[in-house]
């Protein structure tokens, strides 16, 4: 098994169809969606992880690029800037993912990507505005 996260972008018109059904069905692929922006007659924005077999998280990528949607992989989605961060330890209280967390010997802040969920609840928590997402 692999996981793949990716950036798709939808255009307007195909907002409504049901592409992540076809990820499921027909691809096997398990779909855990990390953060949309969809609204109707718009482009739409998902961030996705692909979870299942390497070869089908290829084909289901060719299946997006054939309905014209474009996609990425995601590269560095969450960076937290040490040298600005006091650890203060505000961020963790708005995670609801338990992504960041105080190490409880060290009082500094930890951060596990692999439970990050991209909500960006500790953006403005952040009183020194050490963490920053980017697409």
């Amino acid at each position: 098994m692999t996981k793949k996260r990716v950036v798709l972008t939808f255009p307007k018109d195909l907002v409504s169809s049901p592409i992540i059904y076809h990820l499921v069905k027909d691809y096997d692929l398990v779909t855990n969606i990390l953060r949309a922006q969809i609204m109707p007659d718009e482009e739409g924005k998902v961030v996705l992880e692909l979870d299942g077999d390497k070869s089908n998280i290829e084909k289901g990528l060719k299946f997006l690029k054939k309905q014209s949607i474009h996609t990425e992989l995601l590269g560095q989605d969450i960076k937290i800037y040490d040298d600005k961060c006091i650890n203060c330890g505000a961020c963790t209280s708005v995670c609801l993912s338990e992504a960041l967390s105080l190490n409880k010997k060290t009082f500094e802040l930890e951060f596990d990507r692999s439970k990050c969920i991209l909500c960006g609840l500790c953006l403005n928590t952040c009183p020194v505005k050490a963490i920053e997402i980017t697409f």
